[in-house]
Formats: structure tokens, C-alpha cells, sequence
């Protein structure tokens, strides 16, 4: 009778985790869905944030700041002295230090790299928990750990995210890459909507003078 009474109370104990388990994922997938919809509903979007690029066997620590605006599948992105345009198509990598630009086809994009991606890595290729609510400054957000679903094929361990519980926009992102580099994105503003002409997103060699262009 004691046996079966232990039994009894693992099968609670279990049955409760995995009820409490289900609800956190059901949590964060309300949270990243209402989030993707309110990013799919822009026409564009304008975003300046603040970064740290860490590893410690690289002896590594390296911050940076830079902007982003983004329309429909364009964008123009600065990184520290760097800057990446993209019409939808092509990707220009500009390196301001070297005077070099590389184009690429877009497909070819890093998803941390484009701001758009960065909004809505979390579609595809991961799962999802929820792990905590907490303040940023005087903010509270959801913590959402993202997990890669084929790790041995991803570049990624592991990503955290934080969403503004009030404002639902993304304020922080985490991520650990498999060769022990930390990158931490801090954004520290979000406007919906602004004012862009296409012609921000077009590559134009006559504001690069003297810039090697090289293609890959």
C-alpha cells in the first residue's frame, strides 16, 4: 500500500509539472504571436539600440551601437562604423574602416543581422518556453527562452528574449552562439510606422567613392 501511495503521489507530481509546463508554452507562444502580428501589421518600422559582442576565449568585449528602418522586406542597418542595405533582393555589407563593400543575395542573410529577422527569429527553427516576468528599468517583460529545434545544424544554443508586457515590443535580446560568443541586443527605441522613401534602401556607388566592391 505505501509503494502504490508513492506511486499515487509521483503520478500527481508529474502530471502537475507537465500541466505547469504546457501552460508556460502555451504563454509564450500567445506572447511571440501577438508580437509577430504586430510586426507583420507595419508598413515599417524605425529602431535604434545598443549591443555587447562577448568571448571569453577570444579574450573578447567588444559594444556598439546602431540604427535600423525597415519596409516591408527592405532595410538599412548601421553597426557601429559599418552599414548593410538591402533592396529585397541584395544585401551590401559596407565596411567604412576598409573602404570595402560586399554584395550578397539576400536569401544569404544572418537573421540577427537583419532588423526584420532580429523581430521575428522566432517563427521558425525554434521552440519556445517561457521563463520569467521582470522589470527593465521601470518596464515589466516577459522572459522567453528560444531553443534551436536542430541544434546540430544551427549557430545558435540559445536565444532569450524580452517583450514589454504593455507596449508589446522587443526590448532585449540574448543571444549564445556555439562558439561561445555572447551577443546581447539592447533596443532602446521603437517607432511604428515612420516615414521612409525607397530610396533609403537602394546601394549607390557614387556615396562610396573609392570603395571596393566585392561579390560573393
Amino acid at each position: 500500500m505505501k509503494r502504490i501511495f508513492t506511486l499515487l503521489i509521483c503520478l500527481i507530481y508529474l502530471a502537475t509539472q507537465n500541466a505547469s509546463l504546457a501552460q508556460k508554452e502555451d504563454k509564450a507562444d500567445q506572447i511571440l504571436n501577438k508580437l509577430s502580428k504586430k510586426i507583420k501589421g507595419l508598413n515599417s518600422f524605425y529602431l535604434e539600440y545598443s549591443a555587447t559582442v562577448k568571448n571569453e576565449s577570444l579574450d573578447q568585449n567588444d559594444s556598439f551601437t546602431g540604427k535600423g528602418w525597415v519596409k516591408n522586406n527592405k532595410y538599412f542597418a548601421t553597426y557601429g562604423d559599418n552599414t548593410i542595405i538591402s533592396n529585397g533582393l541584395k544585401t551590401w555589407s559596407i565596411l567604412n574602416k576598409d573602404k570595402e563593400v560586399y554584395e550578397s543575395n539576400n536569401s544569404d542573410d544572418d537573421e540577427i543581422i537583419n532588423p526584420k529577422k532580429l523581430m521575428t527569429l522566432w517563427e521558425s527553427g525554434f521552440k519556445n518556453k517561457y521563463n520569467k516576468a521582470e522589470v527593465i528599468g521601470k518596464e515589466s517583460v516577459d522572459v522567453i527562452d528560444l531553443y534551436p529545434k536542430q541544434p546540430d545544424k544551427s549557430s545558435y544554443t540559445s536565444i532569450t528574449i524580452s517583450v514589454a508586457k504593455t507596449a508589446n515590443e522587443l526590448r532585449k535580446a540574448l543571444v549564445k552562439y556555439n562558439d561561445g560568443t555572447v551577443m546581447t541586443y539592447s533596443i532602446t527605441k521603437f517607432t511604428s510606422n515612420p516615414d521612409v522613401k525607397d530610396t533609403k534602401f537602394v546601394y549607390d556607388k557614387k556615396n562610396y567613392p573609392g570603395y571596393k566592391l566585392i561579390k560573393n
